[in-house]
């Protein structure tokens, strides 16, 4: 877990962060298991580009990473706010 630590992008997480958080609590079109999803492409595309569009697998995995963290950010938020957001379950009889 260490060694990931070193390709996490601060800035990439931040924006990634912040545009999760709004698809989670803003667009109902989109269900909550595709935002992983989401923000490790976002991640991957906003590493290549601060990078000056140079693709290498340490540009992946700093992506791949930033954007992911940032999805384990939000959840550490919320366990520790205790505040929980509406979630959007598909096929929710119950």
């Amino acid at each position: 877990m260490e060694s990931l630590a070193q390709y996490v992008v601060l800035a990439v997480v931040a924006i990634c962060f912040a545009v999760g958080y709004i698809i989670k609590n803003s667009l109902d079109i989109i269900p909550n298991k595709y935002i992983p999803l989401i923000m490790g492409c976002m991640g991957v595309f906003l590493n290549v580009w601060m990078q000056g569009w140079v693709f290498t697998p340490e540009t992946l995995l700093g992506g791949l990473a930033s954007g992911l963290a940032s999805t384990g950010a939000f959840e550490l938020q919320k366990q520790l706010s205790g505040i929980e957001t509406k979630d959007v379950h598909e096929n929710d009889t119950g």
